[in-house]
């Protein structure tokens, strides 16, 4: 007795679905983890930008006008620090973040920098 040729297949396309499956959650967990780095690059170069505007407009103390304006635009999930001093005619403003980690254990959280730097108004 034969089985049909509809019949044989039957069960085929399940278990490609369940082979490919994790393959593509690993890609998007991936593609995940890429966002939250540019996203981190983003954050880290608008508020070095924001700290190096406020320091320069200051009058005193532009460090901690700084460092105030650098952590008000950074959302409270992102950790990070803000130098800020002058240099010459310029105020300069580097901010240091920790990128978020998707899966905790398999990468090591690296930092970025943001740097900025803006004419210092007298």
């Amino acid at each position: 007795m034969r089985i049909p040729r509809s019949e044989r297949d039957r069960g085929q396309t399940v278990i490609e679905f369940v082979g490919v499956v994790p393959l593509i959650l690993l890609l998007l967990v991936a593609l995940w983890q890429c966002a939250l780095v540019g996203y981190t690059f983003v954050l880290a170069g608008n508020a070095a930008d924001e700290g190096a505007r406020a320091g320069a407009a200051a009058e005193g103390d532009g460090a901690g006008a700084c460092q105030a304006a650098a952590r008000r635009e950074l959302p409270s999930s992102f950790q990070g620090k803000a130098d800020c001093a002058p240099d010459g005619g310029m105020y300069r403003a580097k901010v240091t973040l920790k990128i978020p980690v998707l899966i905790p254990g398999v990468l090591n959280s690296f930092p970025v920098d943001g740097s900025a730097a803006h004419v210092k108004e007298r």
